[in-house]
């Protein structure tokens, strides 16, 4: 079975509600259509209904299974509204007109998933990364220890390569030039992302132009640095996940070159997530990868309370489909961590 396949059998036990911020995008009405005939859950589209209606229309695409908002009217916003306004990160920003905020469908998605009418957001369709993140960091809650920061799932077609051909790449969308704390922390996000999708043990490769210290400067020092607080977290949480770095990428990927270059381990040569120095390099390698006939799905963000993704301006119907099927198992997980959380409140308080 193909991973994103993997992934939709999963999800269709348990479907989900990803609401859309740029309803009124075709590509976004084919992508709803096909997230319900699939059985992933119930799309939620935000826009104009008289226009997302015509373009369904024009498009021979029914809207009667779709829910479909449009801010100004929808009868959250004065509850909305009050809950922006409540917020500490709403006043640190100088958001002093709530109505006039939500109003911006991305504001509006944001707050949807943050008080449970959506277990999911997808955007980024229409817009740069930045229009759909900041609204994110500042109206769902950050989760403690973490940062938001971003991950690619590629498919490779390879399955010599990560797990039967799937890579998971960090990060390639928010931090331009992340430090050796912000390095190991998005290291191990990007390892729970990896155990959530594939099951497999991370074996997570923090990548450099140097393979263990064969060139030494301030970069490659600072993701040999990263590498070694990601194993000290990793074994103080007691998380089940290899770690090493600096590595080159066919030290990483390759196991007769690492070999060659004298790395051991169960890393060497077998990594499934890859952790690049930089935004660049993580930019550029996702879009690469896509060019070259990988299939990538991205970027999916971590470090909030909860589930969303950025997808390219440029992707098609079946990458958005497939995002938000990502995000739809997040939220799953999320939940289960959740209830797992209550449950274990409930037993201190008795």
């Amino acid at each position: 079975m193909q991973f994103i396949e993997s992934v939709y059998a999963r999800l269709r036990r348990h479907p989900k509600r990803i609401v859309f911020p740029e309803g009124e995008n075709l590509r976004v009405l084919q992508a709803g259509r096909r997230f319900y005939e699939l059985g992933l859950g119930v799309p939620i589209l935000l826009g104009r209904r008289a226009v997302v209606e015509e373009l369904g229309r024009r498009e021979k695409i029914p809207c009667d299974r779709f829910g479909v908002i449009n801010p100004a009217d929808s009868a959250d916003l004065p509850d909305f509204c009050r809950f922006l306004e409540t917020l500490d990160r709403y006043k640190k920003f100088g958001l002093n007109d709530a109505r006039a905020t939500l109003l911006n469908p991305n504001y509006y998605a944001a707050m949807m998933v943050q008080y449970g009418r959506a277990d999911g957001v997808v955007g980024g369709i229409g817009s740069a990364t930045g229009a759909l993140l900041r609204p994110l960091q500042r109206v769902v809650k950050p989760a403690p220890g973490h940062v938001v920061s971003s991950c690619v799932i590629a498919d490779t077609g390879n399955p010599q390569i990560g797990h039967g051909g799937v890579l998971v790449l960090a990060d390639c969308a928010v931090i331009p030039s992340p430090d050796v704390e912000e390095l190991a922390t998005i290291s191990l996000q990007a390892a729970h992302l990896c155990r959530q999708l594939t099951g497999e043990i991370p074996r997570v490769a923090l990548l450099s132009h140097s393979t263990k210290g064969s060139a030494v400067t301030p970069g490659t020092q600072k993701v040999a640095a990263a590498a070694a607080l990601a194993r000290q977290r990793a074994q103080e949480r007691h998380l089940e996940v290899e770690i090493d770095g600096e590595l080159q990428i066919d030290a990483a990927l390759q196991p007769d070159t690492a070999r060659v270059k004298g790395v051991t381990g169960t890393v060497a040569g077998r990594a499934n997530v890859l952790i690049f120095p930089g935004l660049d390099s993580g930019h550029i390698t996702a879009r690469l990868l896509g060019i070259l006939g990988a299939k990538a799905y991205g970027q999916i963000l971590t470090g909030l309370t909860k589930p969303a993704a950025d997808v390219s301006r440029a992707d098609d119907t079946a990458t958005i489909t497939a995002v938000a099927a990502i995000v739809g198992l997040q939220a799953i997980e999320m939940r289960r961590l959740q209830e797992m959380a209550e449950e274990q409140k409930k037993k201190k308080r008795q």
